[in-house]
């Protein structure tokens, strides 16, 4: 049972701030860590596993500092977001050399092993760059557990992969963090982290938005002000009408469309065609247009 923490860890690059004063604890079991591209996941991971030192504040793992201490290094495996350059080595070969640079006893044994785990086996004698994405992934995956670490990191695992591999891919950071090994994986994309990970740390312009329970910090999300763009038959009689609705917060003209603002998401989708047939006004068009994750994450930095 290991934990990772962040205490009030900043890094910078010249006059470029990339992670800023952030405090987390991450303990055993899968953790999602959730933020838009360029929010600084990668840069915590780093400073996680011990490839970059913090510019203030500490990372430890279990009370041991993280950087330049290579007794910690035999306790993380560390899954980098960037493909592997060795296509000319075989899966068996890549993830071999891994159990060598930790001079396991029995490299080969390990390395069996761990192939096995990850259901990699018939195709070990394959070159890397024969693999799909998925593969490449796990074969990764295997690299970085070969030495049996009590730490996994994974900088945007899913990336690229295909639904049947990113099924396969989950099930085995399931089974990983069942046994007790602490796993953190990083993510974009809302839909994958909802469906992995238990708790959740967020991550926006390299501060720390969030932290807790997956289902709480989702309803933070989606209880906040929504904006919608609605197209109608008339726009000026659907605003007047709308205007009177409770969970309406703003209506305003934009050419042709309606920009709505709404605090209940629910009463608003269900209500509006309602309001509109006794109206006899035609809807023609109702989409979100500030659902992008940067906005989500703003609202949660804001509050």
């Amino acid at each position: 049972m290991s934990n990772l923490v962040l205490d009030s860890a900043s890094r910078w690059f010249g006059n470029v701030v990339a992670v800023n004063d952030v405090s987390l604890t991450i303990g055993p079991g899968v953790t999602g860590l959730l933020g838009p591209n360029g929010a600084g996941k990668t840069t915590l991971m780093a400073m996680m596993a011990g490839f970059l030192a913090p510019s203030a504040g500490h990372v430890t793992l279990d009370g041991q500092p993280v950087w330049r201490n290579t007794a910690i290094y035999r306790q993380i495996g560390l899954v980098p977001e960037r493909e592997l350059s060795f296509g000319y080595l075989t899966g068996r070969q890549f993830v071999r050399a891994n159990a060598d640079l930790h001079r396991l006893p029995d490299a080969a044994a390990a390395t069996e092993r761990i192939l096995e785990v990850v259901d990699m086996v018939e195709p070990a004698g394959r070159r890397l760059d024969t693999y799909s994405k998925g593969m490449r992934q796990r074969v990764k995956i295997a690299a970085a557990l070969v030495h049996d670490p009590s730490v996994l990191l994974l900088d945007e695992p899913f990336n690229g992969v295909d639904p049947r591999q990113r099924m396969h891919l989950m099930d085995l950071l399931r089974r990983l963090g069942d046994e007790g090994r602490t796993v953190l994986f990083s993510s974009h994309i809302l839909e994958e982290v909802e469906r992995l990970a238990r708790h959740i740390e967020v991550v926006v312009s390299g501060r720390h938005a969030a932290s807790g329970d997956f289902g709480a910090i989702r309803r933070l999300m989606t209880d906040r002000p929504v904006q919608y763009a609605v197209q109608s038959s008339d726009n000026r009689a659907l605003a007047a009408v709308l205007m009177a609705e409770s969970s309406v917060r703003a209506v305003s003209l934009r050419g042709e469309h309606l920009d709505v603002q709404v605090d209940d998401l629910g009463s608003f989708a269900v209500g509006l065609p309602r309001l509109a047939q006794q109206h006899a006004v035609t809807l023609f068009e109702l989409s979100p247009s500030d659902e992008s994750l940067e906005s989500v994450f703003a609202y949660l930095v804001a509050r």
